[in-house]
């Protein structure tokens, strides 16, 4: 089998759709499938042996200013044409995916698109609702130009058929176990680093992308109610300047991006994991937190509810309550045995996420797909 992917986002940026594509490829490496990515910008060259092939010129994508849009030209055709794919899969349709739904007509290839990226609901957040009519009617046009969708939670899949993008399939997100695992090498070290020299004091984790909608400032509230708590913030983006001021004077520290051993030793050094962000379309960094038997409290976004079983594996608040998300912390903090007990039910409520199944599914699907398409005399 062969797959071009198209992504707005590559190496060496680092965000979920990263993440989760980087995972898909090594599987391809893996199962033995051929691929080659498109991507706008300048990123590297290749991954795992696989072919990345850089789209410019481009700009920065509205309210992602991390991400960049732009527009495959002839030569990106050429590639594509050359390498001849026997599907395509975009993820997160935009400008570049535009142009890649057209190639997909023109090659006569089944077409996946995958939703990463909820725009409707951004736009909402940062106070640009008028958009998020057009913004449901551009990418309904785009997602049902596809042969197959397939979206990261239930609760995404039910809102897209919702809003009548077509069937939609569940491309669940998983978590590697044999990475995140709970450890002791470098746990010690690690909450030191984390806790500002502080390592007596409640270390709280926010792991993930730097960015307004993940609401990291109402954390602030956690820290001024409950004595001897220290926030450890992991990645980076647009929104620290904001953040570092509203923590400058609060016991809190800056990390920046951290990745393989590190970051899962962060995660083994940590008390609780605190995620209050507004947006989600599943919460990637709430399963690997579980997965080393960090006990987790999150706000209602994505597919956190069916990681989470409230009270037994984990606390779920209403988005923006801050008093409930602290009254969750002060319970795990005064309740040390509960604690434990919610940790180790995160670690096994994860075990069976693997992305080795996860993403055998997805082959499946791509693999019925092509036969389908095939039988169609397309």
């Amino acid at each position: 089998m062969k797959v071009a992917i198209y992504t707005e986002t590559f190496l060496p940026k680092l965000d979920g759709v990263v993440t989760v594509t980087c995972l898909l490829l090594d599987h391809f490496r893996e199962r033995g499938v051929d691929a080659i990515v498109f991507s706008p910008g300048p990123h590297v060259e290749s991954y795992n042996g696989f072919r990345v092939v850089s789209i410019t010129p481009s700009v920065p994508m509205p309210m992602y200013p991390e991400a960049r849009l732009s527009i495959p030209l002839r030569r990106s055709y050429r590639i594509l044409k050359e390498f001849d794919p026997d599907i395509i899969h975009v993820a997160n349709p935009w400008c570049g995916g535009i142009a890649m739904l057209y190639y997909a007509k023109m090659l006569d290839k089944p077409l996946v698109m995958s939703f990463h990226t909820h725009l409707m609901a951004m736009a909402k957040f940062y106070k640009l609702g008028f958009l998020q009519r057009p913004l449901w009617g551009i990418h309904r046009f785009l997602y049902q130009k596809a042969d197959y969708r397939v979206a990261t939670s239930k609760r995404v899949v039910r809102e897209l058929e919702d809003h009548r993008f077509g069937e939609t399939g569940l491309w669940r997100r998983g978590v590697d176990t044999d990475v995140f695992a709970p450890r002791m090498n470098g746990t010690a070290a690690m909450r030191e680093r984390l806790a500002g020299g502080h390592p007596e004091r409640t270390l709280l984790l926010f792991v993930g992308r730097v960015a307004a909608e993940k609401q990291i400032e109402q954390i602030a509230h956690t820290l001024d109610t409950i004595p001897e708590t220290h926030l450890a913030i992991i990645g980076d983006g647009p929104f620290r300047p904001n953040l570092e001021e509203v923590f400058k004077d609060r016991n809190a520290t800056f990390a920046g991006y951290l990745s393989g051993d590190d970051l899962t030793a962060a995660y083994c050094a940590a008390d609780i994991f605190v995620f209050p962000s507004a947006i989600e379309t599943f919460g990637l960094v709430v399963a690997e937190a579980m997965a080393v038997g960090l006990p987790v409290v999150s706000s209602r976004v994505g597919g956190v509810p069916e990681l989470i079983e409230h009270g037994h594996n984990g606390y779920i608040f209403e988005v923006n309550d801050t008093e409930q998300m602290t009254a969750h912390v002060q319970d795990l903090i005064d309740n040390p045995d509960k604690r434990q007990q919610m940790g180790r039910a995160a670690l096994q409520a994860v075990q069976g996420l693997t992305w080795e199944a996860i993403n055998d599914d997805l082959l499946t699907e791509y693999q019925s797909l092509i036969e389908k398409y095939s039988a169609n005399g397309k």
